[in-house]
């Protein structure tokens, strides 16, 4: 069986090596950060994610769905907050049972590198830091930063900041959005097609704690969204009974993370534009100085593969902004895809991986555009009062035509169809409806002339 190296055990690389490892593969994982069931933070990433179908899926697909969501938290719709404090719930389908499921990062990641390491030919290593790739021969040059390696749940005692190199059939980027992986393709193979577009926005977490008593202080089973037109803040539920708050503001402008500095700006900023969170955050100040201000950028790039001897997967090979909730849950279903490939292509790797290429770029870019274009939906359209009849008049043709009618976010975040066919799909029934509804409103005006002309 052939060997693959894989670079980052985030999640997308520890549920990757589980599926490399159940197919038989002979794995190596390697991690530049320290062992994350040690306790280790990953700084400026946000604690919990969103998982639905797709990942939900994948997770299934290698018998770990159940102990991954024993922690989740379903969240059936959307709170929006306005300024005075109304509240204003958006289910997010017509079948309350479709919700998407905040779940703690560390606590996934846990679960896929441990599922990963049931195979005895798979064998995860930490703190082994990427700095160049030989694609030509699959050989990784890494750095032992402090020479704590785990192997089959064994640390033994290493040199510090040792040069080792690993060499395999193939090597496989799972080391998200500034890949190493992908850097050495882009340094090394001619014509390497490469973009990356940041917002105008970054994002800083800040907390809403439990109360007293360790209970949740505002709607367990909702993600809280504050639409501020050109900026936003969302909450989502943490099983301790705390949210974990992200506020999406531009970096520079009049009024930004550039021009405010005191803590008498900060209190001030929070108290007019969240008037209903700010008294629930009493850690405030101190989050807001000490969390990093994170950029949210999108990458694409081609080609995901080199022959038969280097692939990207996940954020390395297409990272999207975070506002469909679908970066994880598309890395996830990378893994089921490429799985699918190379168990279609058995001794062709070369070709399974550009089949896995096909099948995902177009849909990698269209999520990219739906990500971008939910932000401007979550920060401005969320709070007014035609953009929720149009949620109602979604959820009644779902009802009114199941099967035939599918609003987009269903059918992104509740079904596997592809993201490109999904919004396709959306761009026909959308037409469709308002055509209808012109047509309708045209009939209604020539019959009330009728009647009137009478």
């Amino acid at each position: 069986m052939a060997k693959f190296v894989l670079i980052g055990s985030g999640l997308a690389g520890g549920l990757l090596a589980a599926y490399l490892g159940r197919r038989g593969y002979d794995v190596d994982l390697y991690e530049r950060r320290a062992d994350p069931r040690e306790g280790n933070i990953v700084g400026g990433r946000s604690i919990n994610l969103a998982i639905s179908t797709r990942g939900i899926h994948a997770l299934e697909q290698i018998g770990i769905a159940h102990e991954a969501l024993q922690h989740a938290i379903p969240m059936r719709g959307r709170m929006i907050h306005d300024k005075s404090g109304a509240l204003h719930f958006t289910p997010y389908d017509v079948d309350p049972k479709n919700c998407i499921n905040s779940i703690g990062r560390a606590a996934l990641n846990t679960t896929v590198i441990e599922a990963a390491q049931r195979y005895s030919n798979v064998r995860v290593h930490f703190n082994h830091k990427c700095t160049d790739v030989d694609l030509d021969s699959a050989t990784v040059q890494l750095l032992k930063t402090n020479g704590s390696s785990v192997v089959a749940g064994v640390s033994p005692a290493n040199p510090q900041n040792e040069i080792i190199q690993a060499h395999g059939d193939a090597v496989i980027g799972v080391d998200g959005a500034f890949s190493a992986v992908r850097q050495s393709m882009q340094m090394h193979i001619d014509n390497f097609q490469y973009d990356e577009s940041y917002l105008a926005h970054g994002y800083k977490e800040l907390t809403i704690p439990p109360g007293p008593d360790g209970s949740w202080r505002m709607e367990k089973n909702a993600l809280h969204i504050w639409p501020r037109k050109s900026f936003m803040m969302i909450a989502l539920p943490n099983p301790d009974g705390s949210f974990t708050c992200t506020l999406f503001w531009e970096f520079e402008g009049p009024r930004s993370f550039a021009t405010t500095k005191t803590d008498a700006d900060v209190r001030r900023f929070f108290d007019e534009e969240f008037p209903d969170a700010f008294p629930l955050m009493p850690t405030l100040l101190e989050d807001f100085r000490q969390n990093p201000t994170g950029s949210l950028v999108t990458i694409r790039c081609a080609p995901w593969f080199y022959y038969d001897k280097v692939c990207l997967l996940g954020d390395a090979a297409h990272a999207v902004v975070p506002f469909y909730g679908q970066g994880m849950n598309a890395a996830f279903e990378d893994c089921v895809v490429l799985d699918e490939c190379l168990e279609k292509f058995p001794d062709n790797r070369e070709r399974a991986f550009a089949e896995y290429f096909s099948r995902r770029k177009e849909n990698a870019d269209a999520l990219a555009d739906l990500a971008i274009g939910n932000f401007i939906e979550m920060r401005d359209k969320t709070a007014s009062k035609t953009f929720r009849a149009k949620k109602k008049l979604d959820h009644l043709l779902e009802a009114a035509l199941p099967r035939i009618y599918l609003p987009l976010y269903t059918m992104v975040t509740f079904t596997r169809i592809p993201y490109a066919e999904a919004a396709r799909r959306a761009r026909i029934q959308d037409w469709v409806v308002y055509t209808s509804l012109a047509v309708i409103s045209a009939i209604l005006i020539l019959l009330t002339f009728w009647f009137v002309a009478r």
